[in-house]
């Protein structure tokens, strides 16, 4: 089915791409794909609460706790805990993400997901990989954190901590979905500073060239709902928003950026304790463009020098 939301916004942005976008996008998972999400530590997942709203959620677990059971078949064995805004997912539509810092590898999947006790089975509607572009590497640590029991906050507006996280913040991820057309959860990243907390409940960030697909904001055409990740990759926090999202067309003097997205805040969930796993990290991809005001250092590699005009955000490899 082609989507209408991408191609209103391929058209808006000058692009004359025909069918390309997420109906391009193929059912079966390759056998290279299958074995790429048999290494995977973590899986990024974007649903449907049992509020109704849009959420972003990370799942952790063992090499090989996700599987590829057939060419259609994603079995995971997790499911979200019980302080994630996720937590009473039983069925729906689902996005996910398999994505490997170190190497800049990813996937996506995007399809229908039941809950069978302790795991998730998807069945898959489009999967394809993406290319590297503003992946910042980053390796796990082999030692195990140690055990500490999750808590989680809820609050309307974002707290002078999550601001300052925000701020700092080279990565996070974003769920959309559109109606009758699925749910898709995508990588953002960026040098330090590139998103902007432009109020208590507002946040705005550049989006960057990518492959013309427009599978993120051609869902926000037709659906404003949008759920946010941000991860403690040194401490195993998580930050949960939920709410909406709009596309502003003039970039203004934003570095690198093509428009701007603006995320009104509905509710914030920050879970400490939410995952076991711990990331060092490496380096920031020498694609990021510069962010103005940005802070002097942001981890223990060098920001390498970005460059404008790159297909990365949604881009295949």
């Amino acid at each position: 089915m082609r989507h209408a939301g991408e191609l209103a916004v391929q058209r808006r942005a000058g692009v004359r791409a025909g069918a390309w976008g997420s109906a391009s996008a193929r059912p079966e998972i390759p056998a290279t794909a299958a074995a790429f999400l048999a290494r995977q530590r973590m899986l990024l997942i974007g649903a449907e609460g049992r509020d109704g709203r849009l959420w972003a959620s990370a799942l952790t677990g063992a090499a090989g706790f996700a599987e590829a059971v057939d060419e259609r078949t994603i079995v995971i064995e997790a499911v979200p805990g019980e302080h994630d805004p996720l937590a009473g997912l039983t069925g729906g539509e689902i996005g996910m993400l398999a994505i490997e810092p170190l190497t800049r590898r990813r996937m996506r999947v995007n399809g229908t997901v039941r809950r069978d006790g302790g795991r998730l089975t998807v069945r898959t509607e489009q999967t394809y990989a993406n290319c590297p572009k503003y992946i910042q590497t980053r390796d796990i640590s082999d030692e195990p954190a140690a055990a500490s029991p999750a808590a989680a906050s809820a609050t309307r507006t974002l707290t002078g901590e999550h601001r300052a996280w925000i701020e700092s913040a080279d990565t996070f991820f974003v769920a959309t979905r559109a109606p009758d057309l699925g749910a898709d959860l995508s990588h953002r990243g960026g040098n330090p500073g590139f998103v902007r907390v432009a109020g208590r409940r507002r946040l705005v960030w550049p989006d960057y060239a990518g492959n013309s697909m427009y599978m993120t904001l051609g869902n926000l055409e037709l659906d404003e709902s949008c759920g946010l990740l941000f991860l403690g990759w040194e401490n195993g926090e998580a930050l949960h928003l939920t709410g909406r999202a709009r596309v502003d067309w003039d970039p203004g003097d934003v570095p690198g950026a093509q428009r701007l997205v603006e995320f009104e805040v509905d509710q914030a969930v920050h879970v400490r304790g939410a995952s076991p796993l711990r990331w060092a990290f490496d380096r920031y991809s020498r694609f990021n463009p510069p962010v103005r005001s940005a802070p002097a250092e942001a981890g223990a590699g060098a920001v390498e020098s970005g460059r404008d005009g790159q297909d990365g955000q949604e881009g295949e490899p």
